[in-house]
């Protein structure tokens, strides 16, 4: 019998975790031959329907699901899991934007990267979905120096997807005949979504839209899906955000498919110029559970720029956290 791998979620209760549990105990990240054990964790008050969704969970009867363990304790839920989905966040609400989350969010992942130093295993794969999401990551690597610092990753692939949707839509084309999209930077509106290398049905996709639409239009509308999507359902992306996270660890843990790649915020190794160790969105490919930054392309002067100005932003950012940054 296989061990099961054990995957630690904060914010289990809320509207994302809804979103994105039942899929897990499916086996949509690990496969189908994988069971799985899922450490749930919430603040003390959500610990009612924490145990609702528990209740759905066991009704399922999912045949790759070994056990649910809920807990208002973060050394119970990262105690020695192989994969943590930091979902669990002060919202972004109607009119907010991401800086305004900075300190509380930061103080957060700041005592949650303490605990997982303590607790966690150190090759776990971590994937901060949270709001500032990269910054929130940087901060949990810094509090977390026995974790592998290369296994601290933060979202991009709901941009990366949001972006195949965009283009898609424009050329008529269906998202399985688009390959190697790539979001650049942040996960915030200063983010750049690229489609200079991205090719449909084997065709150049610079060639099939006009340049004034995925210079104007195109990087706006993803970089500001989220605002849009707050604006029309006055919360947040739950269902696309959940998918993302399933699509990002999946790739991670399964690997992309030969001549494509997908795009995750991780640990700079200084391509491109980006400060090392910044929390950044690259294009990668991934082989046998380990990533590699795709670290050869030509970037444009307009791109690079934009890149630049991304890089910035989370400079200022990791400024602002500069107190909760020591273990």
């Amino acid at each position: 019998m296989t061990q099961p791998k054990r995957i630690a979620i904060t914010g289990a209760a809320g509207q994302i975790c809804y979103s994105m549990l039942f899929r897990i105990a499916a086996g949509e990240i690990y496969g189908p031959d994988q069971p799985v054990s899922l450490h749930l964790l919430e603040i003390t008050p959500a610990l009612g329907l924490l145990e609702a969704v528990k209740m759905e969970l066991d009704d399922c009867a999912f045949p790759l699901l070994n056990d649910v363990v809920c807990t208002d304790d973060p050394k119970v839920a990262l105690n020695k899991v192989d994969a943590v989905l930091f979902v669990g966040a002060k919202p972004r609400g109607p009119g907010m934007e991401r800086s305004d989350l900075i300190t509380d969010n930061g103080k957060i992942f700041s005592s949650l990267g303490k605990v997982l130093n303590e607790v966690g295993n150190p090759d776990c794969r971590v994937c901060v979905v949270g709001n500032p999401a990269n910054t929130n990551a940087f901060i949990l690597k810094a509090n977390a120096p026995n974790i592998n610092p290369r296994n601290i990753t933060a979202l991009t692939r709901l941009d990366h997807n949001r972006a195949l949707s965009q283009l898609a839509a424009k050329a008529g084309a269906r998202i399985g005949d688009i390959q190697k999209m790539v979001i650049w930077g942040n996960h915030s509106t200063t983010q750049v979504p690229d489609i200079s290398y991205a090719s449909i049905n084997g065709k150049a996709a610079s060639d099939m839209v006009d340049q004034s639409w995925a210079r104007d239009e195109f990087i706006p509308t993803v970089a500001k899906r989220g605002a849009a999507v707050i604006e029309a359902r006055g919360s947040s992306s739950a269902a696309s955000a959940a998918n993302g996270v399933i699509d990002h660890m999946a790739s991670w843990i399964q690997g992309t498919p030969d001549g494509d790649w997908v795009s995750m915020a991780v640990p700079s190794d200084g391509s491109y110029g980006i400060d090392e160790g910044l929390i950044y969105s690259f294009p990668v490919e991934i082989k046998n559970g380990d990533y590699t930054i795709i670290s050869d392309l030509d970037v444009s002067d307009f791109i690079k720029e934009k890149m630049m100005a991304s890089q910035q932003e989370l400079r200022d950012e990791r400024d602002t956290v500069a107190a909760l940054l020591s273990s």
